[in-house]
């Protein structure tokens, strides 16, 4: 019998106390005879299980036995249903785990558990756009990353392939990324810029302690990083510096005041790069330095003048 019928028959019969192979079949969408299989299979395997005959029979767990599978806390259900709820509200197949998951629950929990998987929904499609299908190459890569196969594939303007360990998938702001292992390390590789990639049958071994979590933000701490190498210091009202923070992200950090103006520290790559995102809010802010940035901000100026200026 498969693992996870395993699984969902002891999880059923630890909430439920008794079990039916018609109810059992109607939760895994079985059909009864491989239900009765899968019964008499637990039991066999040595699981405390045993059936009881007549009207009101089923199986159950010998003297109420229960398994630690769903030794989960109000709390911890909660939790879980909270991150898995959104999901299901775009995915069909996460909203039909979700639904058997909370049966599965103890009665006592499935009150909150149901009340956190509804209360919220994501919709990943702009205004006035189509929901967004995932690539197919992602699908692809997961079933890649999940078999532990490695992948081989052509990157960019290369033209030679490469072999890699695929340890799993990020999507960032509606670009997903693979992170993998190749013969010079860790690397990191944009989804779309991947020229063609097919997973191979041999199977590769994930590193001992990765995180693809921990992975991720320790790429997302370097990028930063390289895309901070300048520093501008700019004055601006107050009441304003929201907007700024809420435009730049973590590349625009509040160092205090001087007056009754809040000192901003911009950072890009570039002189031109940190212009060009305050160039738009004219004469209300100041660019106390670097001499770089305001003397392409002028330079900006000059050409809108030069433009524009002469016109009417």
């Amino acid at each position: 019998m498969r693992a996870d019928r395993l699984v969902a028959a002891l999880l059923l019969m630890q909430a439920r106390g008794r079990v039916t192979a018609a109810e059992l079949a109607d939760e895994l969408d079985i059909s009864i005879a491989t239900a009765r299989r899968d019964l008499e299979a637990l039991s066999t395997a040595g699981i405390p299980v045993y059936p009881q005959p007549g009207r009101n029979g089923g199986w159950q767990l010998v003297g109420g036995a229960r398994t630690d599978l769903s030794g989960l806390t109000a709390t911890e259900a909660q939790a879980l249903f909270l991150l898995v709820g959104p999901a299901a509200s775009i995915a069909p197949d996460a909203k039909a785990a979700l639904r058997k998951l909370v049966r599965a629950l103890p009665q006592t929990f499935r009150e909150h558990a149901e009340a956190a998987a509804e209360a919220v929904v994501i919709d990943p499609a702009r205004w006035g756009e189509h929901v967004k299908e995932r690539p197919e190459l992602v699908r692809r890569l997961q079933d890649a990353v999940v078999r532990r196969h490695r992948v081989r594939m052509v990157y960019g303007r290369a033209t030679t392939e490469r072999l890699v360990d695929p340890l799993g998938l990020v999507d960032k702001d509606d670009v997903w990324y693979l992170v993998a292992w190749t013969e010079q390390g860790q690397r990191t590789f944009r989804v779309d810029r991947i020229v063609s990639a097919e997973e191979t049958a041999e199977e590769f071994t994930r590193p001992d302690g990765f995180d693809l979590a921990v992975a991720w933000s320790e790429i997302v701490e370097r990028m930063e990083e390289r895309r901070s190498g300048l520093t501008a210091t700019v004055l601006m009202e107050e009441r304003h510096v929201w907007v700024m923070q809420d435009r730049l992200g973590r590349n625009c950090q509040v160092d205090g005041m001087d007056g009754e103006r809040a000192r901003l520290l911009i950072t890009a790559p570039t002189p031109l790069m940190i212009a060009q995102q305050l160039a738009g809010w004219g004469g209300s802010i100041e660019v106390v330095g670097p001499p770089s940035v305001q003397a392409e901000l002028a330079r900006l100026g000059q050409e809108l003048v030069d433009r524009y200026g002469a016109t009417g």
